[in-house]
């Protein structure tokens, strides 16, 4: 690992995880360009955890001075994440950045990502390659309006504007991975989005310049855009109807009020004008099955308000128990 600051303040100490599948042309690469020394932090630690590799990846990293956390088989970058933010709790890791092992994000920008926490302006850090026109990386018209797209959905869902929310370079402080519960397995980008965010995080993007393509293989998670589409959805749906119930079951449930409406009135002015239901009877039985429905969605919505509610309790008597038992 390279020298770039020392450390003068505050000591803290640094993990960088490395979720990584069939990395061995640029792993090494990686984590020797890693800093050791940044301004603030006292101790560097990196941990790769390896997903299920079949080549060289788990060697390499480790003769190039990395922990290794394995998983017998590919579970996803969710799960490899997840892997990752258990090894820095029980590591005592102070802070956390995660990153590619694919080459594509600079490993001298993590002081970069870094300040903001130090300087305590942010709880975590994202990298964001579409905060600045500049810094927009090389990538297919496809890939490029799809982050674009996916990054305004979740804003309008968190209700507040983020450039970029699929970057996987990101940095986080301990209390905040102590608090941070998350399900997807697939990828665990948009779902920290909207963990946190409902959480009350403080999520800060910076602009950093990324290249947009490999140099080798391929993408496991966005190389088949149709299966990212809909892995990224439901992880996003689901998340939405654990924290904004209402909002889900209660839109819902207004779509069918409001076409039951309709067909109401169009049966009522047909008979006022005609003074007869036929032909249109299925319209006033069509428009009953709606006003059922929009009740039973309204009902619902209230039942998953009340768990969610009680979730909310659990989370919070979770992370109680997890700052006692980690410190």
């Amino acid at each position: 690992m390279t020298d770039t600051r020392t450390s003068e303040a505050q000591p803290l100490h640094l993990l960088v995880v490395i979720p990584a599948l069939n990395e061995e042309m640029t792993i090494v690469d990686v984590i020797g360009r890693i800093p050791c020394e940044i301004k603030g932090i006292a101790h560097v630690k990196v941990a790769v955890v390896d997903d299920g590799s079949t080549d060289k990846t788990a060697d390499l990293a480790r003769e190039a001075g990395a922990h290794i956390i394995r998983h017998s088989r590919n579970k996803g970058v969710g799960a490899a994440f997840h892997s990752g933010v258990e090894y820095a709790i029980e590591s005592g890791a102070d802070l956390l950045v995660n990153m590619d092992g694919d080459g594509q994000f600079s490993p001298e920008d993590i002081p970069t990502l870094l300040q903001p926490l130090l300087d305590d302006s942010a709880d975590m850090v994202t990298a964001s390659r579409f905060l600045k026109k500049d810094y927009w990386p090389k990538m297919t018209k496809v890939k490029f309006h799809g982050n674009r797209a996916m990054s305004a959905l979740i804003s309008f869902l968190v209700g507040k504007k983020f450039h970029d929310v699929s970057c996987g370079f990101r940095a986080y402080k301990r209390d905040i991975l102590l608090q941070m519960n998350l399900f997807g397995q697939f990828t665990y980008t948009q779902e920290t989005f909207l963990d946190l965010s409902f959480k009350g995080i403080h999520i800060l993007e910076v602009p950093v310049r990324i290249r947009g393509t490999r140099e080798f293989g391929k993408s496991r998670v966005a190389s088949n855009i149709f299966k990212y589409a809909l892995q990224t959805s439901k992880i996003i749906l689901r998340s939405f109807r654990d924290y904004k119930p209402m909002v889900l079951f209660g839109c819902i449930s207004l779509g069918f009020l409001l076409f039951g409406l309709i067909l109401a009135i169009f049966l009522g002015l047909h008979y006022v004008f005609v003074g007869s239901f036929s032909p249109h009877k299925w319209a006033g039985f069509t428009s009953g099955m709606l006003f059922a429905l929009s009740a039973i969605t309204f009902v619902t919505g209230l039942l998953a308000d009340m768990l969610g509610r009680v979730r909310r309790n659990q989370e919070r008597i979770l992370y109680i128990m997890k700052r006692r038992q980690n410190g």
